[in-house]
């Protein structure tokens, strides 16, 4: 018999936030008939030695190389059976009714292909990223501009159940059903984009995507060098991918500007990186500094 829900977790050396998240999740499963998946891209911070053996009853898949966060949550969705699939970040705390609360709504709402939850930031605020659009040109280029009130649907209320456009991947409640007609997690996507894409998928496969008041802590970059090349280059390629995949059909005269300021913004970010790590070789004294 298929079980209720298949929670699938992908690891890359966040040892001790996994094992939190773990503890929290089987809290937040009790009474419910679950399975856990957790796909480790070949950390080097011990985690699947340690913590296969202090969470006997999670399934561990242990890649022998980084295959990115899509193709790592495919792998595990393929050897799930449930009705229902979650994509956790492992830097993330479950509260305890969320889950069961998420699954009720689902159950209620057939037309419901996926969902997402209030995120908090480590100080206890909703993380606006809770709620999102998808990204068309127009409010992808607001964004850009430091317009974000379209991006991040700020009109909606934090405490009722609203639809939205884009799930966040950080915790990501998907209709077997739905992701069955539409397609699993697309591996063009190294990391970030993934979501926003199958998202976007889901809404022209007819289905609705929703935000709902059950909360989780995510502990946002805390898995992640923002400062490193590579997340400046993997983020914004990313975003090239989404807009080149949905968008290409667009007259030159849209798409060019956009991918003009997707380039831009990234050499900024490639700029301000640089002149941080100058400052810290110029001045090494000020990183003593509380």
């Amino acid at each position: 018999m298929a079980k209720k829900i298949s929670i699938v977790i992908v690891s890359y050396n966040v040892r001790k936030l996994l094992d939190e998240c773990l503890q929290s999740v089987k809290s937040a499963l009790e009474g419910i008939d679950g399975e856990v998946f957790v796909v480790d891209n070949h950390s080097t911070d011990g985690t699947v030695k340690h913590l296969r053996q202090r969470h006997k009853d999670v399934r561990f898949i242990a890649n022998t190389d980084n295959v990115g966060f899509a193709r790592a949550n495919n792998q595990a969705i393929r050897k799930s059976k449930a009705e229902y699939v979650l994509l956790l970040n492992p830097d993330t705390v479950v509260y305890e009714p969320t889950i069961k609360g998420c699954l009720d709504f689902m159950d209620a709402h057939p037309e419901a292909g996926g969902a997402g939850v209030r995120m908090l930031t480590r100080d206890g605020q909703p993380a606006p990223e809770s709620r999102r659009a998808i990204p068309s040109p127009w409010v992808a280029m607001l964004k850009m501009l430091g317009f974000t009130r379209r991006y991040y649907m700020s009109n909606l209320p934090w405490d009722q159940p609203c639809q939205i456009e884009a799930i966040s991947g950080a915790f990501c409640l998907l209709r077997r059903k739905a992701l069955d007609q539409v397609g699993l997690l697309d591996e063009d996507f190294f990391m970030y984009g993934e979501d926003i894409d199958l998202s976007y998928r889901l809404l022209k496969g007819g289905w609705q995507n929703w935000y709902l008041p059950y909360d989780i802590v995510h502990y946002k970059g805390e898995s992640t060098q923002k400062t490193s090349f590579r997340y400046v280059h993997t983020f914004y390629q990313a975003m090239l991918i989404f807009f080149r995949k949905h968008y290409n059909h667009l007259s030159f005269i849209f798409s060019l500007p956009i991918q003009a300021a997707i380039y831009f913004r990234a050499l900024l970010a490639l700029l301000q990186m640089l002149g941080q790590r100058l400052h810290h070789f110029i001045h090494p004294q000020h990183n003593d500094n509380p």
